[in-house]
């Protein structure tokens, strides 16, 4: 199935490792280009330094931000209005999972998450939408079933990534015909150095047993599976969906009920 990404120009954020380095991965296997954002210097150079031995130097650019800052933010979109004329797609896939169990966390605490669980993807729309409106282009957010369901995440999270699917309601509606805004909801997705991988090293009995009690495919979701989602919601195939929160949790959620 041809996606008519090729050429198109994309943005990820936390692009330099789990979902967001295979989602980059994946739009420049289709033929796209791809900006890379992470607050994290090393890793985002080691991640564009892979990818441009692949794909060449021309379809890769990256840039050290933190997601959450307006005034970073406006560097950036210049920058890339200055190499590649404007902006395509923009995936907005900052957050962390971590946190305590309290059921309401202090207030210092749920700030934080909200922060970066929220705000990044909040400036990341703000920043991208003039460019999008320009375009015609797609704008994703990446959710989590924990925003879905009370699923024993933490609260702050849980509280933020359901947030964020309000905003995607919120936008797409409001930003039809012209902007198409869509959500992916992930449930337990392992890959090196995640917080899946953390609690494995803690206690690999206990997640063996959580994943096949809780999860009716009976394992974990991969990140290219993730990836293979956001193609194609991002895709012209996707042209007459805007609003959606597709689910990818191997059927988690709806064991639930």
């Amino acid at each position: 199935m041809d996606l008519h990404l090729n050429d198109k120009r994309v943005l990820i954020t936390g692009s330099s490792r789990g979902i967001g380095y295979s989602m980059a991965n994946a739009f420049l296997d289709e033929g796209a280009r791809v900006i890379l954002l992470d607050w994290e210097n090393g890793r985002l150079t080691q991640s564009a330094e892979d990818f441009c031995r692949v794909h060449g130097n021309d379809r890769v650019l990256a840039f050290t931000i933190d997601c959450a800052d307006t005034l970073a933010w406006t560097k950036v979109i210049n920058e890339i209005n200055t190499a590649w004329g404007g902006l395509d797609v923009a995936i907005a896939n900052v957050g962390d999972g971590r946190g305590p169990q309290d059921a309401l966390p202090n207030a210092d605490r749920f700030a934080a998450a909200w922060h970066s669980n929220f705000t990044t993807s909040e400036e990341t729309a703000r920043a991208t939408l003039p460019l999008l409106n320009i375009s015609g282009g797609c704008l994703l957010f990446i959710s989590s079933i924990a925003g879905l369901e009370a699923i024993g995440a933490p609260t702050d999270y849980s509280v933020a990534k359901s947030a964020i699917i309000a905003l995607t309601k919120q936008m797409a509606r409001k930003l039809a015909p012209t902007v198409r805004v869509n959500c992916i909801a992930p449930g337990n997705v392992f890959f090196p150095d995640g917080i899946w991988d953390e609690k494995i090293k803690n206690d690999p009995q206990l997640v063996e047993l959580i994943i096949k009690s809780n999860v009716p495919m009976k394992r974990f979701g991969i990140p290219a599976e993730i990836a293979d989602a956001a193609l194609f919601l991002c895709s012209a195939r996707a042209a007459f969906i805007t609003g959606s929160c597709l689910v990818v949790d191997g059927g988690q959620t709806v064991s639930i009920f």
